[in-house]
């Protein structure tokens, strides 16, 4: 049995600086590997198990699919730490776990897989654009930040589809996509609010969300307190 460590990532900034012809769209990004992180048993076998019995998210699907790519059988035990659908990555973190294990490194093929998967395959921190396939390392910068994760999450087709049908809005506080998440869920609203209010900073959305977070440590009830590290696992 191998143990494999698969981090969170978390988008600082994001712009969306246009849309493919097959509907892509094309972003430009920053994003940086957490500490917070996943961790996958691989072993002999051909399934997908999620500890304590859970269902396979959606998300989690992506280890089938990275254990393809790469050619590659093998039976996975996940401990899931990333919630899933909060916008931090949790399944292309698990997927890019499996291609390091598998020796795969092309962040194009990765790109297969979703848009996140590449930076997850290369870790740090770095600038993202394309369709998530062109990575340029930066140097890294230890953070401490806040994270306040609501009990629900986002649908990122779901948030990119409402940006593109409200004409591509620009974010104000350096994510695109923050005024359409509060469109396809209101209740995000609350939940910034509460971050602002228990930190006195602008909080800001990780990605499509639904996570929001601050720069600094604010422990508190439903907030996690979290660094960024220099590699991807």
């Amino acid at each position: 049995m191998v143990v494999l460590s698969a981090p969170a990532k978390l988008t600082l900034s994001l712009r969306i600086t246009g849309v493919r012809d097959d509907g892509y769209h094309l972003i430009d990004a920053e994003m940086v590997t957490l500490d917070l992180a996943d961790t996958l048993e691989v072993e002999a076998g051909h399934e997908v198990v999620i500890e304590g019995g859970g269902e396979i998210d959606p998300d989690e699907n992506l280890i089938t699919r990275a254990l393809a790519l790469a050619g590659r059988d093998a039976r996975v035990t996940v401990a899931k730490r990333i919630p899933p659908g909060a916008g931090l990555g949790g399944g292309s973190a698990d997927a890019a776990a499996i291609l390091r294990w598998a020796g795969y490194s092309d962040v194009e093929g990765a790109a297969q897989l979703g848009a996140d998967v590449p930076f997850c395959l290369v870790g740090g921190r770095a600038r993202v654009r394309g369709i998530g396939e062109l990575i340029e390392p930066l140097e890294h910068i230890p953070r401490i930040l806040t994270l306040l994760i609501p009990p629900f999450g986002c649908s990122t087709p779901a948030v990119y589809r409402r940006w593109d049908e409200m004409g591509g809005p620009r974010g104000s506080n350096g994510n695109d996509l923050e005024p359409a998440a509060l469109e396809v869920e209101p209740r995000l609203d609350q939940y910034r609010r509460a971050l602002e209010q228990a930190t006195g900073q602008t909080a800001r959305l990780a990605g499509s969300g639904s996570s929001w977070f601050v720069e600094g440590a604010y422990p508190g009830e439903g907030r996690i307190v979290v660094g960024t590290i220099p590699t991807g696992g």
